[in-house]
């Protein structure tokens, strides 16, 4: 009977040390299943197994417009609509006596759509100033002595506005009378275009508009014309057109 016991109690001995064996090898597993669950959560980007993200600060994309249009702001402003610039002004500026190259002056000033200026003497001619049959006249004397400036009554308000400037005289012995000299000096013409016209029964331009420019430093002088007493509308217009300004 005592046999009996013994071998029961050695039987669960041998049971009981069994199970504390598997119990001890399941411990040991889990220890290494927790070590690498933790390698496993290392963040991306300072492991070096992975690629970093990007820092802030990137060169942004284009904005909108300028990969529509291709052009900076610069280039936009330049693209806006500019008014364009008004043509130069035009001024009509004569010298007349008896009226003749007033008539002219005043044409040529409505093809134009130009002002006008009367170069008025500060002491009227009379017509015996005028008579170039007497040696001793006004107009005599001053067109004898090229350096007589006879004076102007009143003056062009804003000569510089103007880019375009016709100046009319009638043909005194053969130049502009000198009151036109006055004038041509009184103003600088610098970079405008001047034109020259007068009015003669006989005599042509001759060498009247060359005198004038040598009074006169940085304009562009064009060719002049010769008008007679009966110059028509359509005369004037006609020179006007062929000048093409």
């Amino acid at each position: 009977m005592k046999r009996v016991v013994v071998a029961l109690l050695m039987a669960a001995m041998v049971i009981s040390l069994t199970a504390c064996g598997k119990n001890a090898g399941q411990g040991g597993n889990t220890a290494s299943d927790t070590s690498e669950r933790e390698q496993s959560a290392v963040p991306i980007g300072e492991s070096g197994t992975e690629p970093a993200r990007p820092e802030t600060g990137d060169t942004p994309e284009p904005s909108e417009d300028a990969a529509v249009t291709g052009m900076d702001s610069t280039d936009a402003a330049d693209s806006q609509d500019v008014p364009e610039e008004e043509g130069g002004k035009v001024l009509v500026a004569y010298f007349s006596a008896t009226g003749t190259t007033k008539g002219v002056a005043e044409s040529i000033a409505e093809n134009m759509e130009a002002d006008i200026y009367e170069i008025v003497p500060q002491e009227p001619y009379t017509d015996a100033d005028l008579d170039w049959h007497d040696d001793s006249s006004r107009s005599t004397i001053e067109m004898n002595d090229r350096s007589c400036r006879p004076e102007i009554n009143g003056a062009v308000e804003g000569m510089e506005q103007y880019d375009i400037v016709f100046i009319g005289y009638p043909i005194w012995w053969g130049e502009a009378p000198r009151i036109v000299s006055t004038f041509m000096e009184s103003y600088s013409f610098d970079g405008k275009t001047l034109i020259p016209f007068c009015t003669s029964s006989s005599s042509g331009l001759g060498s009247s508009g060359k005198n004038l420019e040598e009074l006169t430093d940085g304009a562009q002088w064009m060719e002049g014309m010769r008008f007679g007493g009966g110059a028509s509308e359509a005369d004037v217009k006609a020179w006007i057109e062929g000048l093409n300004l």
